[in-house]
């Protein structure tokens, strides 16, 4: 590990960037060491973003200086970018969906035998940058066949297609479980170790005290802790540093279990088409069960199985103690009341450039509709209102439209579609991702306030330590079968371990979870 104090590969200084109406960096500044992992922290707004698309040519600041290598440099593109030896993962997939995934991994530098692409050779180079994230995917396979956490690997696997001077990571194991983030985490310790900068943005803080050598803290555009040995600081501290107050993370009490009668939801012995294989599982009224597995486990899958979007081919699906055949999302809701927050939400959950009315009203359209199919306009705000007092959705009104929020706003509007069509079994798949450490901890709240009142949630999360916060029981998959369950007493030494062990079967390992 290069020392901290040796000059920056990378240095960012003064920059100021607006846009109509903010301020989104306002004298911000970035320095990296060779051969060091510097984190870059900061609720969402903070400017993070805006940062790394200044450090990729994709906006140009309105004052400030880049100096690469000791050279000052303006990037005018993404190609200038890479040219100076900086590459990017960033939290938005920037895959081409139609291109498999080895011309997608060779996308930037796609290699040639005279005036033809060399094939042969995008695939062994593909082959390689899959190999050192030990990940196994069809070359020839379209990036738009694969799940969102196989997508994130794809991207990874690009940017480390070429040398590079500079990784800039944003968010990178959103969409992994511990067990894919500890193999990219081990791949960047090597890359530091051949003097690689790498720069990690990250909500989970536990992945950052691991793996992170320096930080850099944002707060309103500002550097309020620059380029700081990380091991002077402690959690609180750099949390503190984040939100401008102390913060404590959520502890909850017990929620009181419905016992008595039939399960909410029961799976019994439930096989689908895409390869789930006797799935037995309950869920009962005020309860949270956690549904955890390494990505391609099927845990996504089966809860599409639930909402019809695949054929359950054998076993049981029962509702409140009734055979249930859900053909479609429609006849989930209607007719069961089960909802559904995606784990992608920008794609799967939200109408980004429909205002709120659209977004939070589509699932009771057919309820406070009148004659010849009429939605009052009225009764879409009035709905709207409600719920976004509830949720405390901070938007500048009915009318704004949802790509317009903050992660956590847009995860909440996701979310509010399905209280107002008053479910009463909620499956939620990643519910913070891409969420920051504030907005995450209110988003556990309501969640466990949810249960509170009576609602049965079915929890899907890679975030471990979010998973031992919130469920009950913990269901582990494993190849498209339930490896076993695990009592949650909240203790996340214990209970990872547990976890961690039905995840490795009986080769598993006492390493404790982001252990460097």
């Amino acid at each position: 590990m290069t020392d901290i104090g040796s000059d920056p590969i990378l240095l960012a200084d003064g920059l100021v960037k607006d846009f109509p109406g903010v301020r989104a960096l306002n004298g911000a500044t970035l320095r990296m060491s060779p051969g060091s992992v510097h984190a870059l922290l900061g609720e969402n707004g903070a400017g993070k973003s805006t940062l790394i698309k200044i450090l990729t040519g994709l906006y140009q600041p309105d004052a400030g200086n880049l100096v690469v290598g000791g050279q000052p440099i303006t990037l005018h593109s993404a190609n200038d970018a890479a040219a100076a030896g900086i590459a990017v993962v960033h939290q938005e997939r920037n895959l081409v969906p139609e291109f498999s995934v080895a011309e997608n991994i060779t996308l930037n530098r796609i290699p040639v035998r005279g005036v033809l692409v060399d094939r042969a050779e995008m695939r062994a180079r593909a082959r390689r940058c899959l190999d050192l994230l030990d990940l196994d995917l069809d070359l020839d396979a379209p990036v738009n066949r694969l799940s969102v956490a196989q997508a994130q690997l794809v991207e990874i696997a690009r940017a480390l297609s070429s040398e590079n001077r500079v990784l800039l990571l944003d968010e990178p194991t959103s969409a992994l479980t511990l067990q894919e983030s500890d193999r990219l985490f081990e791949l960047v310790r090597r890359l530091r170790d051949q003097g690689t900068a790498i720069l990690l943005v990250s909500h989970k803080l536990e992945e950052v005290f691991a793996v992170c050598d320096t930080v850099t803290v944002l707060r309103d555009g500002v550097s309020v802790l620059e380029a700081a040995p990380l091991a002077e600081h402690s959690r609180d501290e750099v949390v503190t540093l984040m939100v401008g107050r102390s913060h404590q993370a959520a502890s909850f009490e017990p929620h009181v279990v419905e016992r008595d009668g039939p399960a909410a939801l029961e799976l019994d012995k439930v096989s689908t088409a895409s390869g789930h294989r006797d799935i037995s599982l309950d869920v009962r009224r005020g309860e949270i069960v956690g549904l955890y597995g390494l990505v391609g486990a099927g845990r996504t899958e089966l809860a599409k199985a639930l909402l019809g979007l695949d054929r359950v081919v054998s076993g049981e699906v029962r509702v409140h103690g009734q055979r249930a055949r859900v053909r479609d999302v429609r006849e989930a809701l209607n007719r069961y009341r089960i909802g559904y927050v995606p784990e992608n939400r920008k794609e799967e959950g939200l109408f980004l450039d429909q205002p709120l009315t659209m977004n939070i009203a589509v699932t009771v359209w057919n309820r406070i509709q009148r004659a010849f199919g009429y939605v009052p306009r009225a009764r879409e705000r009035k709905l709207v209102q409600e719920y976004t007092e509830s949720l405390g959705i901070r938007a500048s009104g009915p009318d704004q439209h949802a790509g317009l929020l903050s992660g956590g706003n847009q995860q909440k509007v996701s979310l509010a579609k399905w209280l107002a069509a008053k479910t009463e079994i909620l499956i939620i798949d990643e519910p913070t991702v891409g969420i920051d450490v504030r907005a995450k901890s209110a988003f556990h709240q309501l969640i466990w306030q949810l249960a509170a009142d009576g609602l049965a949630i079915l929890l899907i999360t890679s975030d471990l330590p979010e998973m031992v916060t919130l469920a009950e029981r913990i269901v582990v998959m494993r190849d498209f079968q339930i490896a076993g369950s695990v009592p949650n007493d909240h203790d996340y030494e214990r209970t990872s371990t547990a976890v961690i062990r039905l995840i490795h079967g009986s080769g598993s390992s006492n390493r404790k979870p982001y252990e460097r």
